[in-house]
């Protein structure tokens, strides 16, 4: 699908370039415009939205998001190979499309943003659930982001998506859910994407809540649920000794049995124990 813009395909793009991908910056990248148009229209209307997009790379979902109706797109590239490419776009789309070369881990983007923004990415691999983190736990709540419409790993998809008893349940899906709603809204196989990944990929959208689904201070809820889940197969009375020496009554006052395990406590009963938490 060559005929969104007049721009080259995405497989003459990355020839012209010499853009392989490497897998020291997590790359595998997603060349049918088919598929990068129909992630870029998950993130919904897009025309009154700044959009963030992290690990553009040759520009296949930055193009689906433009040519969607992207208010202005700000992409931060850490790969300087990509950077041609990408200013092709930007001079097919003049003035709405910005490029940093940058670590997305060191680079501040609301600086160069307007809200309401809208983040939509196909995340590199090798950072993307520390920058998932880092969106879902600000200082403030809500976030600068209204929605966040990004590329996994289907396994790391699972865990944002989990409920309480399965396997994939932990403090990803507890962060996501305690926040936002979180849905997968397409899975994609290896052979998508060049050079195909060893595992299977999947899209999830997340919608940022005005406010948190259950009260409880952010700092101390991250905290109890990172010791509950560092030994997931143990008893909480045994799991969160670190927490209090009286750990079982304040399991008690939060309505928790002690000998209950961590991947079977609700997202409501977490938030129960880190208020009761707090009062110590």
């Amino acid at each position: 699908m060559a005929t969104i813009d007049n721009l080259p395909s995405l497989r003459d793009v990355i020839e012209s370039h010499g853009l392989s991908a490497r897998k020291s910056l997590g790359q595998n990248f997603l060349l049918d415009l088919n598929l990068t148009a129909k992630i870029a229209r998950q993130a919904g209307d897009l025309s009154g939205s700044d959009v963030l997009e992290i690990g553009p790379g040759p520009g296949g979902l930055t193009r689906g998001l433009l040519a969607e109706g992207a208010r202005r797109v700000l992409a931060i590239e850490k790969d300087p190979r990509c950077m041609p490419a990408l200013e092709e776009i930007s001079a097919a789309y003049p003035g709405k499309l910005q490029v940093i070369n940058g670590d997305a881990l060191e680079v501040d983007p609301l600086a160069h943003l307007t809200p309401p923004i809208r983040v939509a990415a196909n995340l590199p691999y090798n950072v993307g659930t520390e920058l998932l983190v880092r969106w879902l736990t600000p200082k403030e709540w809500p976030p600068f982001w209204q929605s966040l419409t990004l590329m996994f790993q289907r396994e790391v998809a699972n865990r944002i998506v989990a409920e309480p008893g399965s396997k994939a349940y932990g403090r990803l899906a507890l962060l996501a859910q305690w926040r936002a709603d979180a849905r997968i809204v397409i899975t994609l196989p290896p052979e998508t994407f060049t050079p195909p990944p060893k595992v299977n990929s999947a899209v999830v959208h997340l919608t940022a809540l005005e406010t948190p689904r259950f009260e409880a201070d952010a700092a101390t809820l991250n905290r109890v649920v990172a010791t509950a889940f560092n030994q997931r197969r143990k008893m909480l009375r045994s799991s969160l000794k670190s927490i209090s020496p009286d750990i079982e009554d304040v399991l008690n006052a939060a309505g928790i049995a002690p000998t209950e395990r961590a991947e079977r406590v609700s997202l409501e009963e977490f938030c129960a124990l880190a208020r009761q938490v707090a009062k110590l």
